[in-house]
């Protein structure tokens, strides 16, 4: 885990633009994967981040992590929702867990 979180994220936003400079058409559809999600203001940025950090979460990308909860600290997204996200996270990948298990039974018996 990151001791300090804001440089990881600092150095996550300088690698990122410093890839984006040296090769410009992946940063662009990076961006262009990013303004589709915003496209028409559905979802306000703190439900946005909300989401965002929650996903994070689920597939373990620290530097995500990182970059989503400086966001939502931005977007005035509370500790309490923060914690209401994690928990739909932790719900949802037990929830994964448990119905890939099922497929891995039946995977299992299959064989035999």
């Amino acid at each position: 885990m990151f001791a300090d979180w804001k440089n990881d994220v600092s150095h996550v936003r300088k690698s990122f633009s410093a890839l984006g400079q040296k090769y410009p058409k992946m940063l662009q559809a990076y961006a262009a994967l990013n303004t589709a999600a915003v496209e028409n203001n559905v979802l306000d940025a703190k439900t946005r981040e909300l989401i965002a950090l929650a996903v994070a979460v689920t597939t373990r990308c620290e530097s995500c992590i990182g970059i989503h909860a400086a966001e939502a600290v931005k977007a005035g997204a509370t500790e309490e929702e923060v914690a209401a996200a994690l928990a739909t996270a932790i719900a949802m990948n037990a929830g994964a867990a448990y119905t890939y298990s099922l497929r891995a039974l039946e995977a299992f018996n299959d064989q035999q």
